[in-house]
């Protein structure tokens, strides 16, 4: 088994799936030989879901083609359900959520570290806290600040972000995974806050945010979602009520 699980959800992500993973997979002497760990091992987990293109296909030439990939395909648009069954799926004794657009191995290299020091449960790539660069357009920006307001008043999350890089150990996240209730955009935001809730230590730190290309979904239309996931949350998680 590998010693780390990379789980990257894609969708309509034809256009730079073959060049991102490639570039992950044969960057990753980096962190090894950041880490100073020769042996580490690791497996890319590309979950499809929902994709037009030809993005299913080329998923599965690339586990075809490179030993560490292999790749499941949901059939329907959904983020979260997709997360969910990489980490699901994953077989390594870490894992590290990653984003087709960002694959970031200085992330992988500062959050294995902490992770294998046993500082945290848990390291979550925070775009908002100090100390990160944040490259995208202003509305943008200006979203996250507003989710995460309202995941404050909402459910006193006191992180700066939930969605995005985040890294821990399968096997005490497994327990957290069985206890979410929401899809979609805020599986991430959820997972992040009941491992929080449940006494895991979760660290943030500060990313550099620099997308390979414009979001796959408009964000306008990810807002009734949004709100409807929030108030869903809000009530099985506050209140203990039933989804």
């Amino acid at each position: 088994m590998p010693d780390v699980s990379i789980v990257i959800p894609v969708y309509n992500e034809e256009g730079i799936l073959r060049e991102a993973v490639t570039e992950l997979v044969d960057g990753f002497d980096i962190v090894r030989n950041a880490l100073d760990w020769p042996d580490l091992t690791f497996e890319v987990l590309i979950v499809e879901n929902g994709s037009k293109d030809g993005t299913v296909q080329l998923a599965e030439h690339l586990a075809s083609e490179r030993k560490e990939v292999r790749a499941f395909s949901l059939g329907e648009p959904n983020y979260g359900k997709a997360m969910r069954r990489g980490i699901t799926e994953a077989t390594g004794t870490w894992v590290i959520c990653e984003e087709i657009d960002l694959c970031d191995l200085d992330f992988h290299r500062r959050a294995l570290e902490h992770l294998r020091h046993g500082d945290c449960d848990m390291v979550v790539g925070s775009k908002a806290m100090k100390g990160a660069s944040d490259e995208r357009p202003l509305f943008r920006r200006a979203a996250t600040r507003v989710i995460n307001g309202m995941l404050w008043a909402a459910l006193d999350f006191r992180g700066t972000d939930t969605h995005g890089l985040k890294a821990f150990h399968r096997q005490t996240i497994l327990p957290i995974l069985e206890q979410c209730v929401i899809d979609r955009d805020l599986f991430a935001s959820e997972l992040v806050i009941r491992a929080g809730r449940s006494g895991l230590h979760v660290l943030e730190i500060p990313i550099r945010l620099h997308e390979k290309r414009p979001p796959a979904i408009n964000l306008v239309k990810r807002v009734p979602n949004v709100l409807r996931g929030i108030a869903k949350m809000t009530y099985v998680i506050r209140f203990g009520g039933k989804p």
